[in-house]
């Protein structure tokens, strides 16, 4: 990438992360996008409300699918670099300003390059949750998959920037290497009534905590790192505080995480036979229920071995590592289980973070991965075209 691109990229990625807007949102990050791919001459069309899809097509071949996600976090920013967010309380603290950069790179490398095929320049928006979405509990990237733009293409590619990695380092985990994420509602009805008259009290609090205890144990003893976590993340009575009053109604919220899907669904089944043995227990009712679910992410070992020739030539040898699987959510996994995938960690760690990752308000990146990113997916849709 010669320095004239690279300084336009990081004009664009500093705009971005000065610009940060939420899923479903991205109204002047999709314009930014069909602007630059316009001055391409790259025809777009808009696609799960704020997403955008640029089609670049030379004679007769497959599709090859890139993927770049939008959306920013409702994070305050503590990052200290000279471009902050002008938009108080949201952050692009996951690094989706420079997925977002990297992919626009790539269309411009790929633009005046020679090849027979389709390339989808997918820039989704909503990867961070279904919240604000057209569709109720649909992420950007399952809307996009549902819509159809995709269907026929042969692989889909995506990279995510790494805050902990060094720069020109490639990281992947082939098979199930993201967790299936489901975020669930309980809701414990018991009957209030005044704490000294328990008789005629069947009390959600007391149900809870037995909830609570059990529903941790059904996940078990854990590896380091684990591949499965039950978290209850919020609980609340629904009524005002009181002293001497017990509630009718306890409500709690949280994340099951696994990554096996095997595990997922077993812990659920198990979980449901848990509420079923206290509602009988206690005389209450227990509802439950899921939202916003991601399946796991499944990457293609094939795939991966396909694009070895790739890998070398960007990175090196020693510089393209097998990682491990994470228990974060990722909707890249609706592609990745729609046709073969390829989802990477790309390096990109600061001089000043050593140990801030990605969310949190103080998360750092290093532009100059967007060389290395933008490289690689221009590349790689050249090579998987090329049948090599």
């Amino acid at each position: 990438m010669d320095a004239q691109l690279f300084d336009k990229l990081v004009s664009i990625r500093r705009h971005l992360h000065q610009h940060p807007e939420l899923s479903f949102t991205e109204f002047k990050t999709a314009a930014l996008v069909e602007a630059c791919l316009g001055e391409l001459s790259i025809p777009t069309e808009r696609v799960a409300l704020t997403g955008v899809i640029g089609t670049i097509t030379k004679g007769d071949g497959p599709a090859i699918v890139l993927r770049a996600d939008m959306d920013a976090l409702p994070v305050v920013e503590e990052s200290g670099v000279d471009f902050p967010s002008l938009t108080e309380g949201i952050m692009h603290a996951c690094g989706h300003d420079i997925h977002t950069t990297m992919l626009l790179g790539a269309a411009m490398l790929l633009n005046d390059a020679t090849f027979e095929g389709t390339i989808k320049l997918v820039f989704q928006p909503a990867e961070e949750g279904p919240m604000r979405s057209p569709v109720k509990g649909k992420s950007g990237g399952q809307l996009i998959m549902e819509s159809g733009k995709l269907d026929g293409a042969i692989a889909a590619l995506g990279l995510h920037v790494h805050p902990l990695l060094p720069v020109g380092v490639l990281s992947y985990k082939n098979g199930e290497s993201l967790a299936n994420v489901g975020n669930f509602s309980i809701r414990i009805t018991g009957k209030g009534g005044h704490p000294g008259w328990m008789k005629q009290v069947i009390d959600p609090i007391t149900i809870a905590a037995r909830l609570i205890t059990a529903a941790h144990a059904l996940v078990g003893p854990q590896p380091d790192p684990p591949s499965a976590v039950l978290a209850i993340t919020y609980l609340s009575t629904e009524s005002e505080p009181s002293f001497n009053v017990i509630p009718s109604h306890v409500l709690l919220q949280g994340s099951l995480r696994a990554v096996r899907i095997a595990d997922y669904n077993d812990i659920i089944s198990r979980l449901r036979t848990l509420l079923h043995q206290l509602e009988a227990e206690f005389r209450c009712t227990i509802d439950l229920g899921f939202s916003a679910y991601y399946p796991s992410l499944l990457n293609d070992a094939a795939l991966h071995e396909q694009l070895s020739p790739i890998h070398n030539k960007i990175f090196g040898k020693t510089k393209v590592t097998e990682g491990l699987a994470y228990l974060v959510g990722e909707d890249f996994s609706f592609y990745s289980r729609a046709m073969p995938g390829q989802f990477y960690f790309l390096g990109a760690r600061t001089e000043q973070n050593d140990s801030y990752f990605l969310h949190h308000p103080r998360v750092t990146f290093n532009e100059e991965c967007i060389k290395y990113g933008s490289s690689f997916l221009a590349e790689a849709a050249l090579h998987l075209l090329a049948g090599n």
